[in-house]
């Protein structure tokens, strides 16, 4: 789980006396989110071998490219994408360069080198994503964040292995993790 901090350049301290804030909240999920179901099944699971504690993984096309090794973790407030990938892209001159301090679930903090915003092609549904890229060895080239999943407006299981894309026909569209 990767927690989101703030811009290095943004963090001052503000002494401020307390002030009462009340927050209205727009009545928009209805609208926003869609009417049909997503349902898994038996026929999800067919060659997954339970019980298990694998990590959901998977491959797909970001600026053209096959990425493999992408980690889907709806615990993390942040899209990650490690330098070395952005190397063998060829678009590092493409970074904007944005320092910011990300904390894990254990509050240990890595600094980012920057910003990028590339398309990711996920079984046809294509979105520009923003990623925060890290120049330091990880297990995975990337990874998909809450950002991520709610943008794609994908419903992502791991008991399953599975992820699924509700598509413009009404129907549901499963990507099986793999790698």
């Amino acid at each position: 789980m990767i927690i989101g901090g703030a811009n290095v350049a943004e963090t001052t301290i503000v002494a401020s006396k307390k002030m009462k804030v009340s927050v209205t909240r727009e009545k928009r999920s209805r609208d926003y989110l869609r009417n049909e179901a997503i349902t898994f099944n038996h026929k999800d699971v067919e060659n997954i071998a339970y019980p298990h504690n694998f990590a959901l993984v998977i491959s797909v096309n970001i600026n053209k490219f096959l990425v493999k090794r992408i980690l889907i973790d709806p615990g993390s407030s942040t899209n990650i994408i490690q330098w070395r990938v952005l190397e063998k892209m060829a678009l590092l001159d493409q970074i904007i360069p944005t320092v910011r301090v990300l904390n894990g679930f254990n509050m240990a903090s890595e600094t980012t080198k920057g910003e990028i915003i590339l398309p990711v092609d996920a079984i046809g549904t294509v979105r520009l994503t923003k990623y925060h890229v890290m120049d330091r060895v990880m297990r995975y080239n990337a990874l998909f964040g809450r950002p991520w999943i709610h943008d794609m407006e994908v419903v992502a299981l791991t008991l399953h292995m599975t992820l699924k894309f509700p598509n413009a026909y009404d129907a549901e569209v499963s990507y099986s993790g793999g790698d």
